[in-house]
């Protein structure tokens, strides 16, 4: 175990217990500066992701009012106010808050100046995976969270132990050089001094050391040749913007000869928080995916670690539960429902199948996904099985990626008939709309396999007996009301987000199961029974996609312009506009008028495409009308109605920032 810095000394010095009433509590954050509070702080504006993610996942939730628009996971985030962005949060919203505590990073040089001897303010930056945790621990310190806090940190202290056992197995002269890939037009790279290279050395890889401190700094062309990375990791999924890899010198080194190139999601490769053991348990699993794919190099016992109950009120299920496993030194959780006597069920990834006694759903986390596919689906279901010490020949079984933790269990009756679903869902890295998007997939020449195990999942059963053909026909009750669901909460395809919905993730799966009691015949639209399946199936996937994903119907229109791939920094950059404009244009959309303008060219645009909607006059003159005035049209890479509305809007942030300007230099 890595010895505990310098700011968890101080923790120890002046936090000896939770803060009480009366009771004041000193420490010293990452600016140096001692910070006192004598009571629980009930009225809180995270401006830092990291905290934010901490905050919500102690259980502090109700103590924050405010938070950035980069905040979306926890699920916890969804409904609270967005005050901006990380890099320029409106202050005067801020203010309206009337926070008694606000986190803050240094680079928001706003906030001192506006807040300092008027609201405690509490600078929290994490450089390490230790101080990560030191940040959890006093953060459950303050609101009372100990025990939750001290949860969060064991679980990925023991994934790091886990890792680190792995890696050691691992000769030192096969270890491979890892660096984080930031910037766009040019390389960027973490400081010496970063967490993210905190993160590499955790991973087993060979992080980069420049000599320079920071969270992020420049790299030349020599520094690039001479590190010459093997392994390349950005956050997100865009590697068409990292056009600098193409340019003679930059695309010589190893990783991006041999496209050895990942991307991660930006709440996880971008923030030091409660994460870093599961981060580090991918990211060393994706550099060293050989190695960890050998049984000879398993540090773990594949077995069950643990069994909760799940109550389910069926009378032909005997016990319902949770069951956490250890598969290929990662941890694995899966859903088992069995039953009194063998059932038949009708299943989208076997087939029907009799003499079922068993059905699950199985998830299998990310550092698991490339061990998984190498042996194929056959092998990964009988060694789950085998694990599980469930019998193949009785259990139907489906695989996610989707943490079992975020099951939605919902029922839907009228009078004597009843619906359960049991719905897991990811959303937002594996959607598609079928009818538009290309499948890549053709099985006769075993090309590109899918991406993902299933992602949506869902297991249904009814208090009834259902026939074979209500079986079947079940089947497209659910579908539609699982696209009900995606289409209502505008769920944008992994491919074409700025043109499409997704209609499903292409590669859902469901198990229906035959049931017992009063026999059934018919379950479809037009039945109690297909209605009620629809009904539960639509509003699990909400649930479970809320959980997953920390997707709502009514989230921001921040997210919705991020769902459909739309930076509002390198629009306003495409625009002419510099770091100004890009603030103007984020404080705008921080206005409900303007915000709701965007959301419905947002609709209009999808019916465009559709070709529903074909003339544009109306749309041209309400544009003109927001913008103040006629304005010219810039090409911004975006569908036709939403490169017209976003053009109005920068029209009109650009008049916004002229005028600004013009007013500060007549004060001069």
């Amino acid at each position: 175990m890595k010895p505990y810095n310098i700011f968890f000394i101080m923790l120890l010095l002046f936090l000896p217990g939770s803060l009480q009433a009366g009771q004041a509590t000193t420490f010293i954050d990452s600016s140096g500066t001692e910070i006192s509070l004598a009571a629980q702080p009930r009225r809180v504006v995270s401006l830092v992701p990291s905290v934010t993610e901490m905050l919500l996942r102690i259980g502090a939730d109700e103590s924050v009012v405010g938070l950035t628009y980069h905040s979306l996971l926890p699920p916890e985030a969804a409904g609270k106010e967005i005050i901006g962005g990380f890099f320029s949060p409106d202050m005067d919203r801020v203010a309206a808050l009337n926070p008694d505590i606000i986190f803050y990073a240094g680079l928001q040089k706003e906030v001192l100046p506006r807040f300092q001897g008027q609201v405690v303010l509490v600078n929290l930056s994490a450089k390490s995976i230790a101080e990560a945790f030191d940040h959890i621990e006093l953060l459950g310190r303050i609101f009372n969270r100990q025990d939750e806090a001290a949860a969060i940190i064991a679980e990925e202290k023991r994934q790091l132990e886990v890792i680190e056992a792995k890696v050691a197995k691992i000769p030192v002269e096969k270890r491979k050089r890892v660096m984080r890939l930031m910037g766009r037009d040019k390389v960027m790279a973490p400081g010496d001094d970063s967490f993210q290279n905190d993160y590499i050395r955790a991973a087993g890889g060979i992080a980069p050391q420049f000599g320079i401190n920071g969270n992020i700094i420049p790299v030349d062309l020599d520094q690039w040749r001479n590190f010459n990375p093997q392994v390349l990791y950005g956050c997100g999924d865009d590697r068409q913007t990292m056009t600098i890899l193409n340019q003679p010198g930059w695309r010589e080194v190893d990783a991006v000869k041999n496209n050895n190139i990942i991307f991660f999601p930006c709440a996880l490769t971008c923030r030091a928080a409660t994460h870093p053991g599961y981060f580090v348990s991918w990211l060393s699993a994706r550099i060293y995916g050989s190695e960890f794919s050998e049984p000879g190099n398993f540090v773990l016992p594949e077995q069950v670690v643990s069994r909760r109950p799940l109550a389910l009120d069926l009378d032909y299920i005997e016990a319902a539960e949770f069951i956490d496993s250890d598969i290929k030194d990662f941890r694995n959780k899966t859903v088992a429902l069995h039953f009194t006597k063998p059932m038949t069920v009708v299943s989208t990834l076997e087939g029907q199948r009799t003499g079922i006694t068993t059905v699950a759903n199985h998830y299998f986390p990310p550092p698991s996904w490339g061990l998984g596919h190498k042996q194929g689906l056959g092998a990964l279901r009988q060694n789950t099985q085998q694990v599980l010490g469930l019998a193949p020949e009785s259990t139907a079984m489906l695989f996610t990626g989707a943490n079992m933790d975020n099951l939605a269990v919902v029922r839907k009756s009228f009078k004597d008939m009843e619906v359960t679903a049991l719905v897991t869902a990811g959303v937002q890295s594996n959607a598609v709309r079928m009818g538009a998007d290309i499948g890549n997939f053709y099985e006769p020449e075993k090309s590109v396999k899918p991406k993902k195990p299933g992602t949506i999942n869902i297991l249904l059963m009814t208090n009834m007996k259902l026939s074979p053909r209500a079986m079947t026909r079940a089947i497209i009750s659910a579908t539609e009301g699982k696209t009900a669901a995606l289409q209502d909460m505008d769920i944008r395809s992994s491919y074409s987000s700025a043109l499409n919905q997704a209609t499903g993730t292409g590669t859902d799966n469901i198990i229906v199961v035959e049931g017992s009691g009063v026999s059934i015949d018919s379950s479809g639209g037009h039945t109690k029974m297909g209605e009620l399946m629809a009904q539960a199936v639509y509003e699990g996937v909400q649930q479970a996609s809320h959980l997953q994903n920390g997707v709502v119907t009514g989230r921001s229109v921040f997210q919705r312009l991020k769902d459909r791939k739309i930076s509002l920094f390198n629009i306003s950059k495409r625009y002419g506009g510099q770091v100004a404009l890009h603030r103007t244009l984020e404080n705008l959309l921080l206005q409900d008028q303007y915000a709701n303008f965007i959301q419905a060219i947002m609709a209009i645009s999808d019916d465009y495409e559709k070709g529903l909607i074909t003339n544009l006059s109306s749309v041209n003159v309400w544009c003109q009308a927001i913008a103040g005035g006629e304005f010219a049209i810039i090409d911004l890479h975006l569908p036709t109605v939403l490169n017209l509305g976003m053009n109005g809007l920068l029209a009109k942030a650009s008049r916004q920032h002229d005028l600004a300007k013009s007013a500060r230099h007549n004060d001069r």
